[in-house]
């Protein structure tokens, strides 16, 4: 298991999926890498989400040189993580911050990061050992502003913006030090991906890759 967060954020771009059938996520998963995209968060939003991690991991996709890291989102409780960890995700992404869920995923030895977008969710991530968080819904509680302001208190913090990101703002928040990734769903959105727009998919992420990449890094 990865229990290192920086592992999670080294592309600097997670793409989110929600995917009604698990037989397409290892088509998305090549899509993606072949974008330079070597990573993917399926979400519990579908009851495929299971299906299609373990999918992927039991696929060409995980194996010497493609290397697919393939986590979980949208967990909100205990047995969620279990579940995404039996089907084999490498991390855990949660839209708040609760105990019992990252305390579950330190018991795994995952990587998690969970939802935080007040001054008290922060505080209460640090006082759990979690030092990165996803700022989420990012543009709805006051985006880069925000973040900047949670930022000034917490310097030790990193955030991972999703909700509202896309290829017009990605440099941006790419380009603020606090960011060392964000979260992002338009390539790879559901419509393309059940209409087996892959080749779309590739696109859209090797263009979201070419912004990201010339944005500073955050240190």
């Amino acid at each position: 298991m990865i229990d290192d967060v920086v592992a999670v954020t080294r592309a600097r771009l997670i793409p989110v999926l929600a995917l009604d059938d698990a037989a397409s996520a290892v088509p998305v998963g090549r899509a993606l890498l072949a974008g330079g995209l070597p990573i993917a968060e399926i979400t519990f939003r579908t009851a495929a989400a299971a299906d299609a991690i373990r999918s992927i991991i039991d696929s060409e996709l995980c194996e010497e040189p493609e290397r697919l890291l393939v986590g979980a989102g949208t967990i909100v409780s205990v047995k969620q993580v279990d579940l995404a960890v039996a089907a084999g995700a490498r991390f855990i992404v949660s839209p708040g911050l609760s105990r019992a869920v990252v305390e579950r995923c330190q018991e795994h030895g995952v990587a998690v990061i969970p939802g935080a977008v007040t001054a008290t969710e922060v505080q209460f991530a640090l006082e759990l050992g979690i030092d990165s968080v996803k700022f989420f819904p990012s543009a709805s509680s006051g985006g880069m502003a925000a973040i900047n302001a949670l930022a000034a208190p917490f310097p030790q913090v990193k955030f991972i913006p999703t909700g509202g990101v896309n290829l017009d703002n990605l440099g941006d928040y790419l380009a603020m030090s606090c960011v060392p990734a964000v979260g992002g769903s338009w390539m790879v959105r559901p419509e393309l991906i059940r209409a087996g727009a892959f080749d779309e998919v590739q696109r859209l992420a090797s263009e979201a890759v070419a912004v990201a990449q010339s944005a500073p890094k955050a240190v």
